[in-house]
């Protein structure tokens, strides 16, 4: 894996550490190109039950960088390839919101604009008392991309998220916490225990059952509730045929607890 990303896989979490703090780890080629590759790999990796995103030093990510926007970095080039270019990067938000697996935003610090958006496309997210949040694209005279205008009405309802990209002010780790955007917040030094604490809970549960219930959430956004219904009953009722499903069973007659293959 590149240096600007660093990848590592245990006891099942894969964790993608965004590691260019001299910068706040704001998005750059070759950090995109490197958190796309982990993404990948983690998404088509039968080992990985869990996905966590996180930062190092006093930034998650701090969104695209603003020098080179004021350099002019991208406005040379015809609006169409700039276009191609932008939604082939975006896709990191579509792997972190549609992998098989549950994805986790470490909010370590500074999470702001195209990195807001990353912390939303994740299923769960918790942060340190440090962090600060910044929608930040309407500073820097900018529309938003990566997702957030669809993940984050979705999350803190459509009126808090307007509220939240049209007056872009900062907000710390409490007030995201009380407005719903992070599950949790806590000191920085528990920050890591407690997300290791959610993806061991997360791994030890059904991975099939996991997949279904991401799958149902991301669909509902789209379908009607009929619709959803039927998708509700046949996942559902094919799970009950599954290995994992017995297992469940069996684990509750037996008070012990249940251990899952994926099958």
């Amino acid at each position: 894996m590149d240096d600007a990303v660093q990848y590592r896989l245990e006891a099942g979490v894969a964790t993608v550490v965004l590691n260019q703090p001299e910068s706040m780890n704001t998005m750059n080629p070759a950090l995109l190109e490197a958190v796309t590759a982990a993404l990948e790999r983690a998404s088509e990796d039968d080992e990985v039950r869990v996905l966590v995103l996180t930062g190092t030093g006093r930034a998650f990510c701090a969104g695209g960088n603003l020098n080179n926007f004021a350099a002019g970095q991208g406005t040379d080039l015809p609006v169409a390839t700039r276009i191609s270019q932008l939604r082939i990067a975006m896709r990191t938000s579509q792997l972190l919101h549609e992998m098989p697996k549950p994805t986790i935003a470490s909010i370590n610090g500074a999470c702001a604009g195209a990195g807001f958006a990353w912390a939303c496309a994740a299923d769960l997210r918790y942060c340190a008392e440090s962090a600060r949040f910044n929608t930040a694209f309407l500073t820097a005279g900018l529309s938003g991309d990566f997702g957030g205008s669809w993940t984050l009405p979705r999350i803190v309802g459509p009126a808090k998220a307007r509220e939240l990209y049209l007056l872009p002010d900062k907000f710390d780790g409490r007030t995201a916490e009380r407005i719903g955007l992070v599950s949790q917040c806590v000191p920085d030094a528990e920050l890591p225990r407690l997300v290791a604490g959610i993806a061991e809970r997360l791994c030890a549960a059904a991975p099939l059952a996991i997949r279904a219930i991401k799958r149902n959430f991301n669909e509902s956004a789209a379908n009607d509730f009929a619709t959803q219904l039927d998708r509700e009953a046949d996942r559902h009722a094919r799970l009950q045929y599954t290995d994992d499903a017995k297992e469940a069973a069996a684990a509750f007659l037996a008070k012990r607890r249940p251990v899952f293959n994926g099958r």
